[in-house]
Formats: C-alpha cells, sequence, structure tokens
C-alpha cells in the first residue's frame, strides 16, 4: 500500500543505514498504549507543523467548531461525559484541546486533523474505528454549499514533489529508506508490504506469510510466470516476488528506488541460492532496457503520480515482448474522489507518501489503453487489505518497545499508528480498493 513519508525537516530515524532484523530477533513487549504527546514536548525541528498551532482567524475556528461538533455529535463519535456510561458500544473520539483541534481543522482541514492528533490534542480507544465512521460518511461531513470552498483550507502539492526522475527518488527513500529495522518490526517474515489474500476472516498474524505468498503466486499465475520466463518486475520491495518467481524457474529483473530495499532484497536472494537468477537494479521505470516476456508491478503506481501514468503504462508497454503479459496490483479509490485529491495536498502525501496519488479503475483502463494495453481481468479484494493492515498496526502497537529502541519518537508512532488506521478505514468503509489485473497488447475496437 497501503502506500507513508516525513517532511524534509521532520526524520526521526537515527541516523546510518540499518539492514533488516530478522523476525524472530526482533523483541516483542506485548501490547503497549499509545504513546502520550503533548505539543510542548513536539520537537519543533523534526515536526514544525506539530509542534506549533496555524494561524488561524476565530471565523474559521467557530466554522469548524459547529460543523465538525455537529458532524462528530450526529455520528456519536463523541459523547458528554455525563452519558459517557450510559452511551451506546462504538468506536470514541476524545478532545484533550477542542480549541487547538478546531483550530487546525479550520485553517488546514483534513491535515490539521491528522496534526491535532501526532501532537496529543485528541486521542481514540479505537482509532481505526473512529476513522472507518468517519471515511464511511464523508461525502456528508462538510454542507454542499461549503464544499464549493474547500480552497480556503486545502492546499496545492508541493511542486518540490513532483515524481521527476530526482524528485521521484528522493521521494521513496524519503517513505521506504526510513530503516529496514523499523519495517521488521510490524510486517511478517516474507518483508511484503502490500495486500495479502487471506482464506478466512477475521485473520491471523501466523497466516500472514502464506497469505503473501497466496497475494504473490496469483500475481505471477496471472503472468503465467514459469520456468524460462524473462520476468520484469516494477518496484522489488524487499525481494519476496523475485525469490518466488525464481524458484519457478524465472529470470528476474526487478527495478528499484530505494537503496535500503535494494541491499537487503539482495541479500536475502543470495542468501537462497537464487543470485544467478535475480538482477536487482537500482532504476527509474522510465529507464527500462530489454524486452520481456511478463512485467508485474505491485501497489507502484501509487507512487508514480497522474502527471507520469502516461510515461508508466508507456514503459509497461515497451517493455512487453510479442504475447507477453502484465500483471499489476493497484489500490484504487472512486474517480470523482481521486479527481479531487489529485491536486490536494493531503496527510498522506505530507507525511507517508510525497508524490504519490491512488488512481480509480477509470483512469488506469483510460492510461493503459491510450498506452496500447487492453485489460483482460480486474479483480478486486479490498477486504483483504483492511485485514492486512489491522494486523500490521496490531503488531506495529505491540512491538513499540523496539521502535523506540530504533530512535523513532513517539510523534513519529503517532503518525504510523494514524496512517495504518487511516488506511485501514479507507478499505473498511469501500473507499478504497484494491485489484489485481492483467493487461495485454491491444485494445479492443
Amino acid at each position: 500500500m497501503t502506500r507513508p513519508a516525513l517532511t524534509p525537516q521532520a526524520p526521526s530515524q537515527p541516523a546510518g543505514r540499518t539492514v533488516g532484523i530478522p523476525h524472530q530477533t526482533v523483541p516483542s513487549s506485548g501490547p503497549a498504549a499509545v504513546p502520550t504527546a503533548r505539543r510542548a514536548d513536539v520537537d519543533a525541528g523534526r515536526w514544525p507543523d506539530v509542534a506549533r498551532l496555524p494561524s488561524a482567524g476565530s471565523v474559521r475556528t467557530a466554522v469548524a467548531r459547529h460543523f465538525v461538533g455537529r458532524a462528530l455529535d450526529r455520528l456519536a463519535l463523541t459523547v458528554p461525559a455525563a452519558r459517557a456510561r450510559a452511551a451506546a458500544p462504538g468506536p470514541r473520539l476524545t478532545l484533550h484541546d477542542p480549541e487547538a483541534f478546531h483550530r487546525r481543522i479550520g485553517r488546514h482541514g483534513l491535515i490539521g486533523f491528522g496534526e491535532s492528533y501526532l501532537a496529543g490534542e485528541w486521542d481514540s480507544d479505537d482509532l481505526a474505528g473512529v476513522l472507518t465512521v468517519l471515511a464511511s460518511h464523508a461525502d456528508e461531513l462538510v454542507p454542499a454549499p461549503l464544499r464549493r470552498l474547500r480552497g480556503l483550507w486545502v492546499s496545492a502539492r508541493p511542486v518540490a514533489d513532483r515524481n521527476t526522475r530526482d524528485g521521484a527518488r528522493g521521494n521513496i527513500q524519503r517513505h521506504y529508506d526510513l530503516s529496514n529495522d523499523l519495517f521488521a518490526t510490524f510486517l511478517d517474515p516474507t518483508l511484503t508490504y502490500s495486500s495479502a489474500v487471506f482464506t478466512g476472516f477475521p485473520a491471523r498474524f501466523e497466516s500472514l506469510a502464506a497469505a503473501q505468498h497466496r497475494k504473490i503466486d496469483r500475481l505471477l499465475d496471472l503472468a503465467a510466470v514459469g520456468e524460462g520466463t524473462r520476468l520484469l518486475e516494477i518496484g522489488t520491495g524487499w525481494g519476496e516476488l523475485a525469490l518466488r518467481a525464481a524458484a519457478r524457474g524465472a529470470r528476474v529483473t526487478t527495478l528499484t528506488l530505494s537503496a535500503e530495499q535494494a541491499a537487503l532484497a539482495r541479500e536475502r536472494i543470495a542468501a537462497a541460492g537464487l543470485a544467478d537468477r535475480v538482477d536487482v537494479q537500482l532504476r527509474d521505470y522510465r529507464d527500462i532496457e530489454g524486452r520481456y516476456d511478463a512485467v508485474v508491478s505491485v501497489e507502484m503506481i501509487e507512487a508514480v503520480g497522474a502527471e507520469y501514468w502516461p510515461a508508466y503504462f508507456t514503459a509497461l508497454r515497451r517493455a512487453l515482448a510479442p504475447g507477453g503479459r502484465i500483471a499489476l496490483q493497484a489500490i484504487t479509490m472512486g474517480h470523482r474522489q481521486m479527481l479531487h485529491t489529485a491536486a490536494t495536498h493531503t496527510f498522506i502525501s505530507k507525511y507517508v507518501f510525497p508524490g504519490g496519488l491512488i488512481p480509480s479503475r477509470e483512469a488506469i483502463a483510460a492510461h493503459s489503453a491510450a498506452a496500447g494495453l487492453r485489460t483482460v481481468a480486474d479483480d478486486g479484494f479490498g477486504e483483504h487489505y483492511a485485514e492486512t493492515l489491522r494486523l500490521w498496526r496490531e503488531r506495529f502497537t505491540a512491538r513499540r518497545g523496539a521502535v523506540t529502541g530504533l530512535g523513532f519518537d513517539p510523534v513519529f508512532q503517532r503518525m504510523w499508528e494514524f496512517y495504518l488506521a487511516y488506511s485501514e478505514a479507507g478499505f473498511r468503509s469501500r473507499y478504497l480498493d484494491v485489484r489485481q489485473l492483467l493487461l495485454t497488447e491491444g485494445t479492443p475496437r
């Protein structure tokens, strides 16, 4: 995915390169409470927009207090203290600093909502539950007349986040090069950072590795990868798909812009005795060389950016040998929502995935067809991503001590849990979906 990044001023990882801790060596301290945060204690050098309240006029703050408060009450997300014990069960949002909460939202909308959580100005006993309720009613939270004025509290995406060749490398590094050890604290032993496919719900962490292999095998089957297949993978991750394809007898070229991922992927591939079958390259997808029988790309399109989707699909088509097949796994959102998000700086683009944008199915269809590709299969399984994210979030909170030991401060930990819960809510509410697609040469006439 569920694809987060820190602002340039807010790197909270320790200095130096880290190379992945095997899962069984990461100490587990059991479930841990969300770290408390007070704005006064936030490191302003790392988290400038969390440490200080934004300037916002009294009118903006009053408008936010009126409409946000009314929406939260209507959705039963907050209740007066006198009625708390008698309230119906369900997720609750607890405001510790209402004035700061409404001020941030009045000035920066959803970015302010997230930053208020990072600052400890509100909490929840069920963060994913609260965010799911809000996501399920996203179109109702702001009255229709005020939606026309959304430009007053949203900002444009920074020009610096554009996915030029240099920009894409920087954007990827800001997320994936945080620390291999960080990702190892909450991913399963396959180190697969995309939606799994389960056999039943609720899923258990012990079944996650098998569910990730099931997802990978479905993609490799879609692409008809087998003995002697020349396979191109765009987006290496930590190498699990390349390992699995090479074990089938394929010869794999896999591309990444993350130096941290490339280093650990090469180590894992060498340890498996498959280095002669897999070539890990630090290379942009726009610089692909050669032709391949199959191309696979898992949750990579979300990092491309709408401006470069034509270049992405052109590169896929150019890499395909005659009769070849392309298997994609992509997170999607509704087309109208995508159009609104495309030009808007969001909490996720600011703190998690700079330069990223989740496409719609319509956008994928249009851009792939324009590149001369035909969609042969398209299967959605969003509920599986919700479960994957829940397992990651629970694992992350259970290993909070290990995360602290790696040098990540309480604000980062709140940001990461918010990101995982926010993403889970998107899939539980069906605001988001994840799909596996098969593309081949030619467009229908």
